[in-house]
């Protein structure tokens, strides 16, 4: 007993010493696959890292690109630093003038000794006139609102005139106050400074009436401010924020209650000038559009301010009412249609000072087509009046009827007038042709006018007997014809590209092309594996670049400056050294052109686009052509899906592709004409072609989004069992309420736009802007933290049964006990998990959308799911199909969401969707996620190409999103460097300004929205879906 006993207890020991030993292998083993794993994840991690630094650079050469192209396109005018003086007229002054005193009159005798300026923003012509018919059957509802302008010039001619007020584009606010205080053409490159005024360096009337002594106050837009910082009395200015288009009141009611006061008897010490700026029919233009009731407020308010303006001012003072620009159909401006330039003027004084040169005239022009003057004309007009000196680069000419006398004969003040305007524009014109080095006989022109017209200057002026009036009137008649033909020359001359930037430009993007054409199509094998010896190259080319750049502007062999030196310098050495790495690897060098229909199908899409821009009515319907492409790929992909082998992709593959076409026809119902396609495209988006609200049937479209839309997606999960996990929270609850709410914030904006509520406006405001905040919040807050840390859309499911059913759509595995465990999801685990990110921006991009445009946007995700599908159903995950119909998608939709290649159809609005104010850098942001909600949505979808439906383990998944990555950006880079080529080309083309100009600046836009849209939000996004899976299933070997 003793024996077996021993045995027994030897047995344990030998049983017990096994049992250590496996659990040692194990523990071993496990400690080595965990070191394996992390040796995999920090590999993903650098490979990751590594293409985020390349994408970077690609990006860099399309900023370098793009700034050295603007630079030499964007028109900038040299400014001259010459002022005007008091005692320095330019011809020689009527003997027994005393010039040079600001109390008689500088140049010419002071008429007025003060002026109010009342800047009505976006004072229209026809706001002015009384409805005489046209293309309306009856009065619009800013018809016949401002009356008092029109009433006073027709009845009292000698105390007033007015006037059609002609902007010269483009018609954007502060240029339009630097034209109305130099005198001078505007520059296209200032338009990107609209909200960002700089102050006004060379000569204006603002700083003619400061060295003149006047005491000047300013109330209203804070544009004013930033344009003449230090000009105006501190005490009495009075500054609004200008950029709120959706406070209409605010503004008006403090220039309004703060101006006349100041025009009290006992304040008429404290000041000379007084400039107002009312900004309340502007905004009532952005937000409604001008037919509209609140547009009629706005006009019967200015029409009894200016009654009550009137009666305030004494016999000293001028009153000057203009407006700045006008606005289009739906309230908008910024470009040059004739809405946007025809403002008008009107000017009074309580003395009979005004005339009409003929009987003709009594009555104020009926249209803006008739007598119409220029908007730089008001500063020597001004200037004259009030005895300062004209501006020095004043091009403007005196107004007739403020200088020609009650009677409408004095013609020998008015060619004095004119005269001395003339001096003036020569006297500039010859300073600046020795500054910019002109040929003479570029002005040869104006110079035989400036002769004619002086010899007959000085024969009328020593004729022994009084000159007649048809004397001074052909005196006057000659210096016009001089001042028209300057400006004339100027406009041509003065538009001076620097060409050699401008190459520079265009070379540096086709080097940025070659690069993502090689990165995309043009290698074997996977790029991220070569991305460490290209980083490398680059990094020294860039370097050394950047040396060569310092030397060479060090000794002065370059007149450029440090920036452009060392800036072109790196970009020379970056490629420079990306093609010597491209050499080391020649062997992995291939053709990047298509091998196969759908390669060429998508190379066909992009340059046929290309090519086009080279015709403006191509780019003024670019939206149609949009949608033949991307009905012709639908159609291609019903014949492809119909010839798949697989009875399941065959009919997945037409039926999604049948969708694809029905939503892209759908799609197109949404639109907002420009105006060069009228009469033959009738605007849908918003209520009417004169608003800019939504209809109310429009206001069921985002209730109907957001019913539909979270059932839509939840589908596409379903299909592959992946409506696990966090996807059922997000997009089943969180999606579906954030989507209600933003149908709700759009039904409140219009209660409150069309006071259908018996509530306080403010309390509409207030709740709106906290329905945005937290719809906001909860796609990018929220969202942003459940993407980031979600596990994958993946639930485990464990059956009993002997024969475990197998499927595309779930993982089954039988453990050898009669169970089985089932993976629900693993078929799409990468492309499910990946979409949420997809969800939480459309979430944020279609409250920014007005209801119209949230539409589309709802109608853009559900196709970027047919495209997925299509994609899965026809093998075509590794070709450009897939990334460049994604971009046909997002230009399409561009469209779609009430926008077009044009400044006036920025939707400014939707900066103050969330907020109150203005608020950097938010508002900004907003503006773009409005204007390029669209393409940012189908950039964030490309990585989804490469992730849908592929296994989790799978090899090389990392490349294939950088491929298709790479693929996207090259799509945008082409129609970017196209529209830069086609407006070099085209840099003296009529339209130019108009059509090309906008659609080369919105392709550059939009490329760098993308780009960085991809680099940090898609490639990003990639690297947490893939580290969220790989903890599950680890990563490919």
């Amino acid at each position: 007993m003793d024996t077996n006993s021993t045995w027994s207890h030897k047995e344990l020991a030998a049983q017990f010493a096994r049992a250590r030993t496996i659990k040692e292998q194990e523990e071993t083993s496990s400690e080595q696959a965990k070191q394996v794993q992390h040796k995999n994840e920090l590999r993903f991690k650098t490979s990751h890292g590594l293409l985020v630094a390349f994408l970077l650079w690609i990006c860099s050469l399309h900023v370098c690109g793009i700034y050295f192209f603007t630079r030499g396109f964007l028109l900038t005018r040299l400014v001259l630093d010459n002022k005007s003086q008091c005692n320095e007229p330019p011809i020689d002054l009527p003997s027994g003038y005393k010039f040079g005193s600001p109390s008689r009159g500088c140049w010419h005798s002071k008429t007025f000794d003060k002026a109010v300026i009342i800047i009505v923003d976006a004072l229209r012509y026809d706001f002015t006139v009384p409805f005489h018919g046209g293309d309306t059957e009856g009065p619009l509802h800013f018809h016949n609102a401002l009356s008092v302008l029109y009433e006073f010039a027709s009845q009292r001619p000698s105390n007033a005139f007015l006037l059609p007020f002609i902007a010269d584009p483009p018609t954007a606010t502060l240029q339009r106050l630097k034209g109305l205080t130099t005198g001078t053409l505007p520059t296209f490159v200032d338009l990107g400074s609209n909200f960002a005024g700089t102050a006004i360096e060379e000569d204006n009337l603002v700083a003619q009436l400061r060295d003149a002594g006047k005491n000047i106050v300013q109330l209203g837009d804070d544009t004013w401010a930033s344009l003449f910082p230090g000009y105006f009395d501190l005490d009495l200015t009075r500054s609004y924020d200008s950029f709120n288009v959706w406070d209409l009141h605010t503004v008006d009611n403090g220039v309004t209650e703060h101006l006349f006061p100041l025009l009290h008897p006992s304040n008429s010490s404290k000041w000379d000038v007084i400039i107002g700026h009312y900004l309340g029919v502007d905004h009532a233009g952005h937000r409604y559009g001008p037919n509209h009731p609140a547009m009629a407020e706005k006009l019967q308010q200015i029409d009894g301010i200016i009654r009550r303006l009137v009666e305030s001012v004494d016999e000293s003072t001028v009153v000057v009412v203009l407006g700045d620009h006008g606005m289009d159909a739906k309230g908008d401006h910024g470009g040059e249609s004739d809405d946007e330039i025809q403002a008008a003027l009107w000017m009074f004084s309580k003395r009979a000072l005004f005339g009409r040169a003929s009987q003709t005239y009594q009555l104020p022009p009926q249209t803006a087509k008739e007598r119409p003057i220029r908007q730089i004309d008001l500063v020597p007009t001004l200037a004259l009046l009030l005895g300062i000196p004209i501006p020095f680069n004043n091009l403007g000419a005196p107004i007739e009827e403020a200088f020609i006398g009650a009677s409408g004969d004095d013609w020998q003040n008015l060619a004095l007038a004119s005269h001395l305007a003339g001096a003036q524009i020569r006297r500039y014109q010859e300073e600046y042709a020795v500054a910019r080095g002109f040929d003479p006989e570029a002005t040869s022109v104006p110079q035989s006018l400036w002769g004619a017209a002086k010899e007959k200057w000085v024969s009328a002026a020593r004729r022994s007997d009084k000159p007649s009036a048809l004397v001074w009137k052909e005196a006057f008649g000659q210096f016009s014809s001089y001042q028209k033909e300057t400006l004339a020359i100027c406009r041509s001359l003065w538009a001076s590209f620097d060409l050699v930037s401008m190459v520079q430009g265009i070379l540096v993007l086709l080097g940025g092309i070659a690069v993502v054409v090689w990165s995309s199509r043009g290698l074997k094998g996977d790029v991220v594996e070569l991305i460490p010896l290209l980083l490398g190259r680059i990094l020294i080319g860039t370097l050394s670049g950047v040396a060569v750049g310092a030397i060479v502007r060090f000794t002065r062999l370059a007149s450029a400056t440090w920036l452009d030196v060392c800036l072109l310098g790196s970009t020379i050495g970056g490629l420079s050294g990306f093609t010597s790495a491209a050499l080391v690897e020649r062997g992995r060098i291939t053709s990047p052109l298509p091998n196969n229909l759908w390669g060429w199908l998508a190379m066909g899409f992009t340059i046929s686009q290309s090519v086009g821009f080279a015709s403006n009515s191509y780019t003024i319907w670019e939206d149609t052509i949009l949608l033949f492409f991307l009905s012709s790929f639908g159609l291609a992909a019903i014949i492809s899906s119909l010839r798949q082998q697989e009875f399941t992709e065959r009919v997945l593959g037409t039926y999604q592709s049948i969708i694809f076409v029905f939503l892209t026809r759908l799609a197109s119902f949404s639109r907002l004409c420009r105006e060069e396609q009228m009469p033959f495209c009738r605007s849908t988006y918003y209520a009417s072609a004169t608003s800019s609200t939504s209809a109310p049937w429009q206001l069921l479209i985002p209730f109907v989004v957001a019913i539909l839309l979270p059932y839509i997606i939840k589908s596409y999960y379903k299909g592959t069992r992946s409506y696990e996990g966090s996807s059922v929270f997000w997009v089943g609850f969180a999606f579906r309420i954030g989507l209600l709410l933003s149908a709700v914030y759009w039904s409140l904006d219009a209660a409150d736009d069309g006071d259908w509520l018996s509530i306080n406006k403010d309390v509409l405001k207030t709740s709106r802007v906290y329905i945005a905040q937290i719809v906001l919040a909860t796609a990018f807050a929220a969202g942003s933290t459940t993407f980031a840390w979600a596990k994958p859309c993946l639930n485990i499911v464990m059956t009993e049964t002997t024969h475990p059913k197998r499927s595309t759509d779930a993982k089954a595995m039988d453990p050898g006990s009669g169970q089985s465990v089932t993976i629900l999801g693993h078929a799409n685990v990468h492309g499910s998990r990946y979409f949420l990110l997809v969800v939480n921006f459309l979430l944020g991009i279609i409250l920014l959308q007005k209801p119209m445009g949230g539409g589309a946007i709802g109608i853009l995700a559900w196709q970027i799911l047919c495209l997925l599908e299509i994609i899965d159903c026809n093998n075509l995950s590794e070709s450009a199909i897939g990334p460049v119909v994604l971009g046909l998608l997002g230009g399409f939709h561009f469209f779609k969401t009430g926008h077009q290649a044009t400044l006036s159809a920025i939707q400014w609005e939707s900066a103050f969707i969330p907020m109150r104010s203005i608020q950097y850098p938010w508002s900004p942001l907003l503006i773009v996620g409005n204007t390029f909600g669209a393409q940012i949505l189908a950039a964030l979808a490309v990585p989804l190409v490469a992730l849908w439906k592929q296994p989790p383990r799978k090899r090389g998944l990392l490349g294939a999103v950088a491929v298709a990555a790479t693929t996207h950006m090259l799509y945008h880079a082409v129609i970017s460097i196209s529209t830069t080529l086609w407006a070099y080309w085209l840099r003296r083309h009529l339209m130019l300004y108009r059509i090309f100009s906008p659609r080369f600046m919105t392709a550059a836009a939009v490329l760098l929205v993308v780009d960085l849209v991809i680099i940090i939000l898609a490639v990003g996004g990639v690297r947490w879906n893939v580290l969220s899976v790989a903890e599950i299933f680890g990563y490919s070997v």
